[in-house]
């Protein structure tokens, strides 16, 4: 089983046409998969679009009255993936977004990879030069910021696109002491927490080529570039992710 993971907020143009290709991508491969959306207080139409394919999909909505961020809202379907797997050596989370920057046709081939024993296929920005410029101008500074991922071989700590085994993601739970949150950074800065906290439980990584396509996208964009550096250099600072990344790199 594979878990898809949607966080979602403001996304009713981009979300059911999502989920749709995603259905397809599946059932080409013949693998069963279910989709876990946390809708984070739309104020727009995402619960009304979500509502009916509620029948027709393996889809699981769960929906926050205010608004908690991408960080917890990850982490509230990596947890609930977690709670519902029965075989989590077995099954994976695929971490997404929702505004179809993340092309489903990546699917196959990281799902190639991680059957073939990767616990983790990380999906890697190539070809930035159709990306907004303040995307650009955030990859530039965050080399500076991040020289590279601890411990994973991962070489674009950055990008969210990525398959994780199911047990990895469990096992990084369990490192967390109770009342603490997993994710705390939001953004780019997520994805470098989240791959540190996992990659001490990793027996293997592995890496596709994806094009990020921010054509596809039909609101304007959230990314601010300076936030996005500031997140990440707070990330960088953060003992906890410091401490992971040693156990990983032991």
């Amino acid at each position: 089983m594979i878990y898809v993971t949607l966080p979602v907020h403001n996304e009713e143009h981009t979300i059911g046409v999502l989920m749709w290709k995603i259905r397809k991508v599946f059932a080409d491969l013949g693998r069963d998969f279910r989709i876990l959306v946390l809708d984070d207080a739309s104020t727009d139409g995402t619960a009304e679009v979500l509502e009916p394919y509620r029948r027709v999909l393996p889809l699981t909505v769960f929906r926050n009255v205010t608004r908690q961020g991408y960080a917890a809202s990850l982490e509230r379907l990596i947890r609930e993936a977690v709670q519902v797997s029965r075989y989590p050596k077995r099954d994976g989370v695929l971490v997404m977004q929702a505004d179809f920057t993340d092309g489903p046709e990546m699917i196959p081939e990281m799902l190639r990879r991680f059957q073939g024993g990767a616990d983790l296929v990380a999906g890697r920005a190539v070809d930035d030069r159709d990306a907004p410029r303040s995307v650009r101008f955030a990859r530039f500074g965050a080399g500076f910021i991040v020289k590279q991922a601890q411990g994973a071989d991962v070489e674009d700590p950055f990008c969210g696109f990525r398959m994780y085994r199911l047990i990895a993601l469990k096992r990084a739970l369990k490192d967390v002491p109770d009342g603490e949150a997993l994710l705390e950074h939001e953004g780019w800065a997520c994805s470098l927490e989240l791959l540190k906290a996992v990659t001490p439980h990793l027996r293997s990584a592995t890496q596709v080529d994806i094009s990020p396509d921010y054509t596809r996208r039909y609101r304007h964009s959230r990314f601010r570039a300076a936030a996005t550096l500031w997140g990440l250099l707070r990330a960088s600072r953060d003992p906890r992710l410091r401490g992971r990344a040693a156990e990983g790199s032991a």
